[in-house]
Formats: C-alpha cells, structure tokens, sequence
C-alpha cells in the first residue's frame, strides 16, 4: 500500500528543513511524497528558491506522515488558523506526526505539543517549553508517534531515523548510501556547544530580531492554548 507523506510548504519555508527529508522519503518504492500548501500558487524559500506545491490543503489525501519544516515563515504559521486546523486534521489520523528546526513550533501552536518531548533548532529551543513540550537537546527526538529533528540539517537524519521505522534499518542505510550521506564538515562549529565563543555570539545576534519576535508570537499562542500559567 503507498505511503503518502506530506511535507507543508509555505512562504518562507527553510528550503533545505523540507527538501532534505524530501530527498530521502523520496527513495521509498512504496511512496508518494506531497508537497501541500493552501494554494498551489509557487512560493519562495527564505532564501529566495521558487518552490512550487503540488498539492492543497482541500485536495491532500489522508497522510501516513506529515512533516512541518521550519523556516522565517513560521512565524505567520504559528497563528493562521486555516493552517493550524488542517495540520491538526491530518495528524488525527496520521501514523507519524513531525517536523523539522523550528517546524515544531507551528505543531506547538497546533496543540499537538502538550507533554511531548521534542526539539528544535538551538537558537529556539526555549520556546518549547512556553509551547507545553518538555524540551531536549538532541538531533533527532521521538515520543510515540511524534518525531522531531533539530536545526536544519537534522532533516536528514529526521527522515533516515523515520525511514528506518517504517520500512528497516537495512533500507535506511541504503538510501544513507545512495544519497552518500556521511558528513565530514571542515569546521567543528555546527553545535553551539562547539561554536568558538565568538561566533556563537555572532549568531545569537543575527538571530535576536526573530527570536524576540517569535517569543511574542509564542505567548500570544500560550494564552490561546491556555498554556500562559
């Protein structure tokens, strides 16, 4: 029987949080990978790359796994309820329900976060607690069904993870290989736990505007949810 994921894609999407899982669920014999969107009007990445779905919220199939990636969009996400309603629809029924960097935010401001263990890019990860998930530090965390990888590259290995416990390790591995999927980066800077000083304090400027606005969205989100104490 195919499995149907669905990747969510929206303006702003972090391209490499959606086509790095793609790319891998994509290997799947047994698989058709959407890319759903409220329209199927083109959008562009928060890098600017034209990406176009292929599939809308009225016409998506009832998804085995649905993926929300993150991006500098997710904030408008995080409060369009159209979005947040069709997201809570399909993870109702869906084998698996996941994300990508701060995709988990937006299953937050769902409601589909409440007493999940879960993570996020390290930059955010102290809104998952606001959101009623209790926060991890890991690549990739798991709790049931829920399944959640960190910043941007942990897509990757998001999708080999899930790839494994739907079809076995033994293809995972495959498609690991196929893909040549062994990363050797040329600096140890990719953690903030690694990070020289300097850079790390770098980032955390560049990233202090979307933190402290998506900080504002958050509690507005947990008074929603009735998650604000």
């Amino acid at each position: 029987m195919t499995l149907n994921i669905g990747l969510l894609l929206f303006p702003r999407v972090q391209q490499l949080d959606m086509t790095g899982p793609y790319d891998v669920f994509a290997q799947l014999a047994d698989a058709k990978v959407h890319l759903v969107a409220k329209t199927r009007e083109p959008v562009k990445s928060s890098a600017g790359m034209i990406l176009t779905p292929d599939t809308t919220f009225d016409d998506c199939p009832p998804l085995d796994v649905i993926c929300i990636p993150g991006g500098a969009g997710v904030g408008d996400l995080m409060e369009d309820e159209a979005t947040l309603a069709f997201i809570r629809s399909q993870a109702a029924n869906a084998r698996y329900v996941t994300s990508v960097c701060t995709g988990s935010l937006v299953l937050g401001a769902a409601g589909l976060l409440r007493g999940k263990r879960a993570t996020t890019h390290w930059a955010y990860h102290a809104l998952l607690a606001e959101l009623g998930a209790v926060p991890v530090q890991a690549r990739v965390v798991r709790d049931g069904n829920l399944f959640t990888g960190g910043g941007v590259t942990a897509g990757i290995d998001f999708a080999l993870t899930l790839v494994a416990e739907l079809v076995g390790e033994s293809e995972a591995q495959a498609i690991q290989l196929q893909l040549e999927y062994a990363p050797a980066p040329p600096f140890d800077a990719g953690d903030p736990t690694l990070a020289p000083a300097s850079v790390l304090e770098r980032v955390r400027e560049r990233s202090a505007p979307s933190l402290a606005a998506r900080s504002a969205i958050v509690a507005r989100v947990a008074e929603r949810l009735g998650l604000d104490g």
